[in-house]
């Protein structure tokens, strides 16, 4: 698998993007599975079904652009083009050595913000440590290993230790980026709505900011159509977060809501199908 990336991370981005396209739709009819929770997410979340259907094919896209974001060469600037929305909220705090929790939902391409991050500002300001799971399977474990060594990107694995580096690079004034969408494990996270829905939702977020006093910052990167590179949009989260809350149940309901209205902007390019409902093992 790690030869076919080294191939596939040569081609350009619009070959990519269309390999991905049809390959989201493959996966989009060939799983009921898929295509149920696909379409149970879009209802549940109020999003007309016309709005969510490209994201379909961005699934897909999101898939096979990895060889080129994970592979391609370290010093090699992410092309065909880069532009930003945004970028001066990071600087402000980056300026401040306050640092910064970055939060990206499952949304167009959350790869290529934490590096679009470290290209733009690791020189001056430090690294981005990025929390990461560990890929289940030997061979695909082997491409992200070797992929997260990337110039400027620093990996902290989902383990207590990795809890622990973010919060000393948070201390060194740098940022550090999660998705605070993505289910965690049983104990680490509340119920919370999420586009009205009950949703185990982590608290590992809102203990970053409370902790440290870094300031959080909504990011995702948006994939340009045929291939024409991404854009980096940032935003500030809208509600601040309670200094004193002993659940995180308020705290994660405020980085819901933050989730739906960035979402919301852009449902073409939300991962719809990711199972953002499921419950834990043992978890009540």
């Amino acid at each position: 698998m790690l030869t076919l990336f080294r191939v596939l991370s040569r081609c350009p981005l619009w070959f990519l993007h269309g390999i991905g396209s049809l390959l989201g739709w493959l996966t989009y009819w060939a799983s009921p599975t898929y295509r149920r929770r696909f379409n149970d997410n879009v209802r549940q979340a109020g999003i007309a079904r016309v709005d969510a259907r490209p994201a379909i094919a961005a699934a897909g896209r999101m898939v096979a652009e990895l060889p080129f974001l994970w592979l391609r060469p370290a010093d090699e600037p992410i092309r065909p083009s880069l532009t930003w929305e945004g970028e001066t909220l990071i600087v402000d705090a980056l300026r401040a050595r306050r640092g910064i929790v970055l939060l990206t939902p499952h949304m167009g391409s959350f790869e290529v913000a934490a590096q679009a991050i470290a290209q733009r500002f690791a020189a001056e300001f430090g690294p981005i440590t990025v929390l990461y799971r560990p890929a289940r399977k030997a061979a695909l474990r082997a491409v992200m290993d070797e992929s997260r060594a990337r110039p400027g990107v620093s990996p902290a694995p989902a383990t207590l230790a990795g809890v622990r580096q973010m919060i000393r690079a948070l201390r060194r004034g740098e940022a550090v980026g999660l998705l605070p969408d993505q289910v965690p494990p049983e104990g680490m996270g509340v119920w919370v709505p999420f586009f009205g829905k009950p949703a185990y939702t982590m608290t590992l977020a809102a203990r970053l900011v409370q902790q440290t006093g870094a300031v959080p910052l909504l990011i995702w990167g948006e994939r340009l159509p045929h291939g024409a590179g991404y854009t980096v949009r940032v935003s500030a989260l809208g509600e601040t977060l309670p200094v004193d809350d002993p659940t995180q149940a308020e705290s994660a309901a405020i980085i819901n809501r933050a989730m739906e209205r960035l979402i919301r902007q852009c449902p073409q390019q939300y991962l719809w199908g990711y199972h953002r409902y499921k419950t834990p093992r043992s978890a009540e």
